[in-house]
């Protein structure tokens, strides 16, 4: 007689995560196929997965998995919507905005850079950087956070889609986890300055924006702490700051949660 088909399992406790959330948890090991509304997400040998929840997601979804002991298991993974900030900036920068008026010249520019940076993120190694926990790239003023609705002058446009941090002009920034550089340009680029790319693995990237300098080529494998590179005002930015913006395969995530109490600022300007 054959013997029956493992039964499936179901996670009665719904799992919770809010809306821009970075979500990090923990499967036995030796379970497989973990699946995010039957999209494959990477699991690792010592069962740990990451998903990316975009700022706009609502509603629920559905994770499955097969246990270590063969069976099929589920959960709900329920959307909590966030609240956020509106964030005023200067009129000016509308009419310093390049895109307010058809400009072929600058289209085709700002298609070559965004190009570099899709290649950037499409690069992604299996190592389990992220697995890493966060520090600071950089100490100083929160000016800036993740999903706030952008304003210029009366004119919306998109969230602001990472965290800013305000410093002098030529503070260090450092690697928040270990991570493989992807891009480093001091082109600069038109809204984005001089950027760098990490790759923390399996999807995850961390872009670091209006440097100064940039102290890291690409293919370097970087060290959690490593300096990368200085706080500028390079590219479409009001004063100096590093814009911190994470992705997970595509999918814009908030830095801020991942990160301990800021610590006291000890890095002085161009030291």
């Amino acid at each position: 007689m054959a013997a029956a088909s493992p039964l499936p399992l179901v996670v009665a406790e719904p799992l919770v995560a809010r809306q821009g959330e970075l979500l990090r948890g923990t499967l036995p090991a030796g379970s497989r196929l973990l699946a995010i509304d039957a999209v494959p997400v990477t699991l690792t040998a010592n069962g740990h997965y990451m998903l990316g929840i975009d700022r706009d997601a609502t509603g629920s979804r559905r994770l499955t998995w097969v246990t270590p002991d063969g069976r099929s298991a589920s959960r709900t993974l329920i959307i909590s919507e966030g609240t956020w900030d509106i964030d005023r900036l200067p009129a000016r920068l509308v009419n310093q905005n390049p895109t307010a008026a058809p400009n072929p010249a600058w289209e085709a520019l700002r298609k070559a850079e965004t190009d570099a940076i899709k290649a950037a993120r499409a690069e992604t190694t299996p190592w389990p950087f992220w697995q890493t926990p966060f520090q600071w790239p950089a100490t100083g003023r929160i000016s800036g956070v993740f999903g706030s609705q952008r304003i210029y002058g009366k004119v919306a446009a998109a969230f602001h889609a990472g965290l800013d941090i305000a410093a002098p002009h030529g503070t260090i920034v450092k690697a928040p986890i270990p991570g493989i550089v992807r891009l480093a340009s001091d082109g600069p680029f038109s809204l984005e300055g001089n950027i760098i790319i990490l790759d923390h693995g399996q999807g995850l990237h961390s872009a670091f924006l209006h440097l100064s300098r940039i102290l890291v080529k690409q293919g370097d494998i970087v060290a959690q702490g490593q300096e990368i590179g200085r706080i500028g005002t390079t590219g479409r930015s009001t004063g100096p700051h590093l814009h911190w913006g994470m992705t997970w395969h595509g999918v814009k995530v908030d830095p801020q949660p991942l990160l301990p109490p800021m610590p006291p600022r000890i890095d002085q300007a161009g030291r």
